[in-house]
């Protein structure tokens, strides 16, 4: 099976290119740096047009390109930047794959649970609806882009990832320096919900969407068993075998990184994996200490 990734150098793509291959999978990709390697071309989806010959042959199409939500506050040009590296490169794959005469029979799409906004203690299934911000709107209209791809008959799938558990990016590699000095914190009031899943977990759940042909339209991508903020800052502590006594106030968030603090680190999103549980995906780190454990002994093992 031939498949086509783009965003194959962030966090999650950069894994997941190795794991296809290893299971099977002809893998070609899409690089926003000139492609002068086997198997790669160039994305560049402010030009309009995709290069030709990109999708000879390929049977599925997972789209994970989009710029770092979280890299830096939320300026009305940063907004713009963030809106336009998932809509308009998702707009034009969608109306690319739609205009094929062969088609691939799938297109997975990365999304996010901050489509659902600020949901409180409210568990947030696949049909639930958007929220209100930046975030949802953007998710809202990222996932909405993919319309052409469903019209043409394609099996569509956003995922809608919550935070993926790595020691080598995304947010757990940023938080690691500060809690393994002692000096992790509580956000606020620690009651908001995070919903985590681990990346060990991410790439085989992506590679099972590839071949369940029911699992179609949103999927939370997420761990079965979310947690609020004050038991993922004391769980890591644990884990690390360090104090995390420390609380900055959800005033200070909002002061340093203003509307990106209220709807990133402060909402609360407790997503549940409704999808993939009546799949049947077998989670391999359903629970947080064991995942964090694992992403620990893991990072240990590459730097021997």
């Amino acid at each position: 099976m031939k498949t086509l990734v783009t965003g194959s150098s962030g966090l999650i793509g950069s894994a997941l290119v190795p794991y296809l291959r290893r299971n099977g999978q002809h893998v070609v990709r899409l690089l926003r740096d000139a492609a002068t390697e086997p198997d790669t071309f160039r994305w560049a989806p402010m030009d309009g047009v995709l290069p030709d010959g990109v999708f000879d042959g390929v049977h599925a199409v997972i789209h994970l390109a989009g710029a770092n939500i979280a890299e830096r506050r939320w300026t009305k040009r940063r907004r713009a930047l963030l809106r336009n590296s998932r809509v308009v490169g998702t707009r034009l794959l969608a109306e690319t794959l739609a205009s094929l005469e062969k088609k691939p029979s799938v297109l997975i799409s990365a999304s996010g649970i901050g489509y659902y906004g600020d949901g409180g203690d409210q568990p947030l299934g696949e049909t639930n609806e958007a929220g209100q911000g930046f975030l949802p709107e953007l998710a809202r209209e990222w996932e909405t882009a993919l319309s052409p791809a469903k019209t043409a008959g394609i099996r569509t799938v956003a995922i809608r990832l919550g935070m993926v558990l790595s020691a080598h990016g995304g947010a757990l590699a940023e938080m690691l320096p500060l809690f393994e000095r002692g000096l992790g914190a509580r956000l606020g009031n620690g009651r908001q919900y995070m919903s985590w899943i681990s990346l060990s977990d991410v790439l085989p759940a992506i590679f099972y969407i590839l071949s369940t042909d029911k699992l179609r339209g949103p999927v939370n991508l997420v761990s079965p068993n979310p947690v609020t903020n004050a038991e993922f800052t004391h769980t890591l502590a644990n884990v690390l075998g360090k104090p995390a006594r420390l609380i900055v106030p959800g005033f200070a968030l909002r002061l340093l990184l203003g509307r990106m603090a209220g709807e990133l680190l402060l909402a609360s999103q407790r997503a549940v994996p409704g999808k993939l549980i009546a799949a049947r995906f077998p989670f391999a780190w359903p629970k947080l200490d064991e995942a964090l454990a694992h992403v620990l002994e893991k990072r240990a093992r590459l730097s021997q």
